[in-house]
């Protein structure tokens, strides 16, 4: 079951990007064994991103227990971890121990700013990583401030999926060379990454340093977002000349002014003539003029609208656990498909299943719990 199936790893509880990261790996078939904290708690429903896994629930200032971490880690291809710089050291849980008791580990570590360098050891959040790279101040309107684009572009863009990436590219190698090796995934590294092509393009001078003014940040009439009749909106990213052509055609602009379609001087009088076509019709009917045709539209959905959508359903974009949906996994495989293992776990709901699984005896696990370990 999935193209990780078989695959061993250990994560250690944190918040945001690390289960999200650890979702990724389950979703993909891997065998994910979350060591919580002893007395924590969590595994309500709606924790969608600690889907797909057990959890072991440890003291870990009890010698015991990192002993029993470390014979985890000794049967893991893959540990991930989102604790700040140091900490996962002075538990006697960092990477020269677990390497050291399993030479082949992917010892993959995420922070905000990195493990070294002048902030490795601050407080962050995504919007302090992504003001960092350049990607805050390029997004939101010219007259208005920097918009946080909810934390996908630090958290999980790029510290997550980086992580997940730089992961999976270690433990290829680590299956050649028999040699494992630390990840370090900084969010600020993952979200300049991000803005790879932006960066060229402002080097080639077709993007401005000032947000609201260039072609993929709102400026433009022909990529935008339009308010409906309704009062709800649609997202229109008509670019190329074909499908610009074919935006005039559906909305029945015949005005000669829009030939001059990346004349960036004539774009905000254009987006007004736009945006009051647009208002004359209801969501719904734009859909049906425009909705499946090469325009690049498509409407604007909430949370509760994405998933009832006709396309999102026929693909399974989303599915329901126990009332609640989740977005289902992805990409898509043709042979080895992913799917979600199950809902959260109770924090330390399989403490002895899993040690048993792992090679503990029932005298090993004994002796775990009688020196409060477990």
């Amino acid at each position: 079951m999935g193209p990780l199936s078989g695959v061993k790893i250990i994560e250690f509880a944190g918040i945001g990007p690390g289960p999200f990261c650890a979702m990724l790996f389950s979703d993909m078939g891997a065998e994910v064994i979350r060591i919580d904290r002893k007395g924590a708690r969590g595994g309500s429903k709606f924790d969608v991103t600690s889907r797909g896994r057990r959890s072991v629930a440890f003291d870990l200032k009890s010698p015991a227990a990192v002993e029993a971490g470390l014979r985890l880690i000794g049967g893991a291809d893959m540990l991930l971890e989102g604790f700040r710089p140091g900490v996962m050291e002075r538990l006697g849980l960092g990477p020269d121990a677990a390497l050291g008791r399993n030479p082949k580990l992917v010892y993959g570590r995420m922070t905000g700013w990195g493990q070294t360098g002048p902030l490795a050891h601050a407080a962050g959040h995504d919007i302090n990583y992504i003001a960092l790279t350049g990607a805050l101040h390029a997004i939101g309107r010219a007259e208005d401030k920097p918009v946080p684009p909810l934390n996908l572009v630090g958290d999980f863009g790029g510290g997550a999926m980086y992580l997940a990436f730089g992961m999976v590219c270690a433990l290829f190698e680590a299956q050649r060379s028999g040699k494992g090796q630390v990840v370090d995934a900084a969010m600020t590294d993952g979200a300049a990454h991000l803005m790879a092509m932006f960066y060229g393009m402002k080097a080639a001078s077709i993007w401005t340093d000032r947000k609201g003014e260039n072609l993929l940040d709102g400026a433009a009439h022909f990529y935008d977002t339009y308010e409906t009749a309704d009062g709800k909106w649609v997202a229109i990213g008509s670019i190329e000349p074909q499908f610009y052509a074919l935006l005039l055609e559906k909305t029945g602009i015949a005005d000669p002014e829009f030939q001059g379609q990346m004349d960036k001087a004539k774009w905000p009088a254009l987006k007004a003539k736009i945006a009051s076509v647009i208002r004359t019709k209801t969501r719904d009917q734009w859909d049906a003029i425009m909705l499946g045709s090469d325009v690049c539209y498509a409407p604007v959905l909430s949370l509760d609208e994405a998933p009832r959508h006709p396309h999102n359903v026929a693909r399974e974009t989303f599915i329901v656990i126990d009332g609640v949906v989740h977005p289902n996994t992805a990409p898509r495989f043709s042979r080895t498909p992913g799917r979600v293992q199950g809902p959260a776990p109770q924090a330390g709901a399989h403490t002895e299943q899993v040690l048993s699984d792992w090679g503990f005896s029932s005298q090993d696990i004994r002796g775990l719990a009688e020196a409060g370990g477990i």
